[in-house]
């Protein structure tokens, strides 16, 4: 009998993550599912350690880093075309019991969702915000100019509506960090765009999905954590600037055609200053975070 999900995973040397995320995968649901890696070129030997040790992971090695969208998108590829439903989560992500069944069960009382995310903590016991209205070209300019230093402006609090963590109901995208997509939905919009080398990606995916017909449904009742972010901390010179790359890809895409150049240059100028200012910022908060653990 086919199992009613598949699970999909991007790999990049993600040592113990890799480990708790399949040894909570086995409480998340009654149902025993199998789980693709796809491997982005690691050097730790984790995901070879996971195969060998779990007889329904397979493990498929995308030929060097092609970044995460890509990465799942091979993933999928190798899954059993029956499956209805598949899962697509970090590595990182530490599964709560029968979390995957409650979004199941979701997908049953929503026949439109094309996607459905859970309730993510972080490791501080904290919630992300992981499910937020799609940015237009103003807000998520002022979203992005203002998030930070004016934490109550009207943009960001248009983002951010509808990003508190109770309710069951649709919103405009869910993080990629943990998410059940309905094959026929997620194929019917080409998967994930694989132009994009990280970050953006879930946006994009959702609002392709909203576009297309489908919804895309926060289930809080199905909870999981992540340990979001480590790279990001660990390599803001890269990944600071991927960040604003894919903000480039997703607003240019959506303001297309020679009318519109002039607001994709502005774009691309505001989002590269941006970028050297935050990567710089992370850089001295690194360098303060070790001289205090030095002391």
């Amino acid at each position: 009998m086919t199992a009613p999900f598949g699970v999909v995973t991007v790999t990049y040397s993600s040592g113990d993550y890799l480990h708790e995320f399949l040894r909570t995968l086995a409480d998340a649901s009654d149902h025993s599912a199998p789980v693709v890696i796809a491997d982005n070129g690691s050097t730790d030997g984790a995901p070879e350690k996971a195969a060998a040790e779990h007889d329904n992971v397979t493990l498929v090695d995308t030929g060097g880093n092609i970044g995460f969208g890509a990465g799942i998108n091979r993933g999928v590829a190798e899954l059993d075309p029956a499956i209805e439903f598949v899962v697509i989560a970090n590595p990182d992500v530490v599964w709560s019991p029968g979390s995957l069944d409650e979004l199941l069960a979701a997908a049953r009382r929503w026949p439109r969702a094309g996607s459905l995310g859970p309730l993510i903590n972080e490791l501080d016991g904290s919630v992300y915000p992981s499910a937020r209205a799609v940015p237009d070209l103003v807000t998520g300019t002022g979203h992005a100019l203002l998030g930070t230093v004016w934490k109550s402006n009207p943009w960001t609090k248009a983002y951010r509506d509808g990003e508190n963590s109770s309710g069951e109901r649709p919103v405009g995208w869910l993080s990629g960090s943990c998410l059940l997509v309905r094959r026929s939905a997620f194929d019917s919009v080409g998967g994930f765009d694989s132009r994009y080398f990280m970050f953006m990606e879930d946006v994009d995916l959702g609002d392709r999905l909203g576009r297309a017909g489908w919804l895309n449904v926060f289930v809080p009742d199905a909870a999981v954590i992540h340990a979001k972010s480590h790279s990001v901390s660990r390599y803001p010179e890269k990944m600071i600037p991927a960040h604003h790359r894919s903000a480039y890809r997703f607003n240019a895409d959506r303001n297309r055609g020679p009318l519109r150049a002039p607001v994709r240059l502005v774009l691309r100028a505001g989002l590269a200053v941006r970028s050297r200012v935050a990567v710089a910022a992370a850089l001295r908060e690194r360098r303060r975070a070790g001289e205090t653990r030095e002391n």
